[in-house]
């Protein structure tokens, strides 16, 4: 299967690629996340993820844009910001797929205890059959500690929230409860 395999970070990335690798997929790394915010964290995170791909000679597709301005509107006033950002992110990894001929694409948000999981396996249900293309859905969650391991033994950047800065205020301000 030729899969084009949307990652959020590197620390996410690391066990998911090694067990579809296990399953004789090679997926091409996609970059795409404009809900990571400030800039100073999306570079964190896309420099992590961009040293993983060299050190494991990882293909790798990016769309290199600090998204600051156009996910602040595409969320605009929805107070479902995490549905919008699954959907912008999956869009775009499923467009490209069909651009670039890749026979499905998936995500390496599966691995997160933290995400959505159920939505977003519909979204990208739904996304598949808008773009004509196959969507891989594999629950990575008994990975997520093995993938962090790795990802600190490998000195990669470790984030602390999700990524955009309503999860970063949400995090803090549960922090300093």
């Amino acid at each position: 299967m030729n899969l084009l395999f949307h990652c959020c970070c590197a620390p996410c990335t690391i066990a998911p690629v090694e067990s579809l690798c296990g399953e004789g997929i090679s997926p091409t790394l996609f970059w795409y996340n404009p809900n990571i915010h400030p800039s100073t964290e999306y570079q964190n995170r896309r420099d992590a993820l961009f040293a993983f791909a060299g050190l494991k000679n990882l293909p790798l597709v990016a769309v290199d844009e600090y998204g600051l301005y156009s996910f602040l509107h595409d969320i605009g006033g929805e107070t479902e910001r995490c549905t919008v950002c699954y959907r912008v992110r999956l869009e775009w990894t499923a467009a490209r797929a069909v651009e670039l001929g890749f026979d499905a694409f998936g995500t390496s948000l599966f691995i997160s205890p933290y995400q959505q999981h159920d939505l977003i396996s519909r979204i990208g249900d739904e996304v598949a059959e808008r773009y004509g293309v196959e969507f891989l859905y594999r629950d990575f969650r008994p990975l997520f500690r093995e993938s962090q391991t790795q990802s600190r033994a490998l000195g990669l950047y470790m984030q602390k929230y999700c990524g955009c800065i309503f999860s970063e205020a949400d995090r803090y301000a549960e922090k300093n409860k």
